[in-house]
């Protein structure tokens, strides 16, 4: 993926960011009990700093867990919808390469989604920078269950009409301990998530077009796509309901 496609796939989620906020899977409660379980402290109390924020969705799971959060995002039809939906979570413009935070001022730096959008070269240092002694870098990723036969196909014909790995551009590419830090200062602790949601089949089909590789092919690619989608879910869910299946791939490291 070259640089500039790489910027334009980051920056199409602000055109759909109502999209994202209605259909995109949220997280669930055993995946904050294992931050706290891996970062050996509580997140009720700690300032958290949600990197690459988005609309929201993982920023008001950490705030509900008693957590005095602030979101950075960069995107302003992002951070316009973060706004609209969490009016008493705030939220400053920025990115992870460029933090807009003081020294040691964060017990938690959270990216939910987000590490892959960064370069960790430029990341991993200002994490490193803002984190208080004993902080902890925290990533995750809902990841699709590859093991469940649907999921599986359904990943293969994305990556058949859109020319990709399906896998790694629909769940990012940070997942694994080498790739989230090339620079190799950050030990982390790895754990898996799993669970499940059911969801109408519009809910699922309008979860996978906000992803970037739809939101970048272009109307008339993705409309096709999806009808042809459309019907391959309902031979497999006639009811018209699916069950999307997750493995979150957590990655925890401290900052001392």
């Amino acid at each position: 993926m070259t640089a500039s496609f790489h910027a334009t796939r980051a920056h199409s989620f602000n055109a759909a960011a109502a999209q994202y906020a209605a259909n995109r899977p949220s997280y669930p409660p055993a995946l904050f009990d294992a931050i706290e379980e891996l970062a050996g402290r509580p997140l009720e109390g700690a300032r958290v700093v949600d990197v690459g924020a988005g609309t929201g969705i993982a920023t008001a799971l950490l705030h509900g867990r008693g957590a005095e959060v602030v979101a950075v995002e960069p995107g302003e039809g992002m951070a316009a919808q973060f706004r609209h939906t969490n009016p008493g979570i705030p939220i400053v413009r920025g990115n992870g390469n460029q933090l807009p935070l003081a020294d040691a001022s964060a017990d938690f730096i959270t990216y939910a989604q987000a590490w892959h959008w960064t370069e960790p070269v430029r990341s991993v240092p200002e994490a490193l920078r803002v984190l208080r002694r004993g902080g902890a870098l925290t990533l995750w990723w809902n990841t699709s269950a590859l093991d469940v036969p649907w999921i599986d196909a359904q990943s293969e014909r994305i990556r058949r009409h859109f020319s990709v790995d399906g896998v790694v551009d629909r769940n990012g590419s940070g997942m694994h301990s080498a790739l989230a830090d090339p620079t190799g200062r950050l030990h982390f602790a790895h754990r898996r998530v799993r669970w499940s949601r059911h969801v109408p089949v519009d809910t699922h089909l309008a979860n996978i077009s906000s992803h970037s590789i739809f939101l970048v092919a272009g109307e008339e690619s993705t409309e096709a796509f999806l009808a042809e989608e459309r019907d391959q879910l309902l031979t497999v869910f006639p009811g018209g309901v699916v069950e999307e299946i997750y493995v979150v791939e957590l990655l925890v490291a401290s900052g001392s």
